[in-house]
């Protein structure tokens, strides 16, 4: 049966892909990003293999940006059925230069050098904000479509690293803990009215927000994408495609005793001990 799937960041890599798996298997995707030319574009792909989508673009920390969305994916397609909430990401000033703190750090007058003590709250505030406001808002917004149907569920995306944080990120770190504790939470308070809520934890996937950062130009690995590499038993990225079966065996009916679960696709990242 056909259902209308809401997926924000759908601009993005990992979260393009997962729309265009749900128009594959036959439903009514709602294409949302922050650049309405990014979600266009995914959603003419989408359209140009015989699927139904269309692109809207959806701010998911302003409340106003996100009824309008609503509006507009209601009066395409009707209510929600799904919402995959893909927003996110990292910045720079919730980010530490180094992995470990050493005395000389702290006398380091290098531009753009940054201990913990140096990280700007700003920065702080607009990683957590993008990763946990940015599930909170859109859930309120289109949640409300999915009290009293049959089938309906919330798919959050959180990082194995709420499990157990990465180095020099704690903003995202933090925020992702947060995702997966929210998911929880409202799994629970939905309960009593149908709506299921589960989320996904990636581990690594080369996106257009970490590539710089994990491999050089040629395309070998940096020394930090390495490092995760020898981390990942099964010594790979994970390919965007990697997240479809799971998302799709969350978001099924066939899963309908399946709630407030967060199930890591890192490739055995998080179980690995290092030794």
């Amino acid at each position: 049966m056909s259902k209308v799937v809401v997926v924000t960041g759908a601009g993005g890599v990992l979260c393009s892909t997962i729309a265009m798996a749900f128009a594959e298997e036959g439903h009514k995707v709602a294409v949302l990003d922050l650049k309405l030319d990014a979600a266009e574009e995914v959603a003419n792909m989408i359209k140009s293999k015989g699927g139904d989508a269309i692109g809207v673009m959806a701010d998911v920390l302003n409340e106003e940006s996100l009824k309008k969305a609503k509006e507009e994916v209601n009066k395409t397609f009707g209510s929600c059925d799904i919402l995959v909430n893909g927003a996110g990401g990292n910045h720079p000033l919730g980010t530490t230069s180094n992995p470990y703190l050493n005395i000389e750090d702290l006398e380091n007058t290098t531009e753009g050098f940054k201990t913990f003590f140096d990280l700007d709250p700003e920065g702080i505030k607009f990683v957590f904000n993008l990763n946990f406001i940015g599930t909170l808002l859109p859930t309120q917004i289109f949640a409300k479509d999915m009290i009293g149907k049959k089938g309906c569920s919330i798919l959050n995306i959180s990082s194995m690293n709420a499990f157990t944080p990465l180095t020099k990120i704690p903003a995202y770190s933090g925020a992702k803990a947060a995702v997966s504790n929210f998911t929880q939470w409202l799994a629970v308070h939905l309960a009593k009215v149908g709506v299921r809520v589960n989320a996904l934890a990636p581990g690594f996937f080369l996106t257009d927000q970490n590539r710089t950062l994990l491999t050089n130009e040629d395309g070998s690995l940096t020394q930090r994408g390495q490092q995760i590499i020898n981390q990942t038993p099964m010594e790979r990225y994970g390919e965007p495609e990697d997240l479809i079966s799971t998302t799709m065996y969350l978001c099924d009916e066939k899963s309908s005793f399946v709630t407030g679960v967060v199930i890591p696709i890192d490739g055995g990242f998080s179980a690995y001990s290092g030794v």
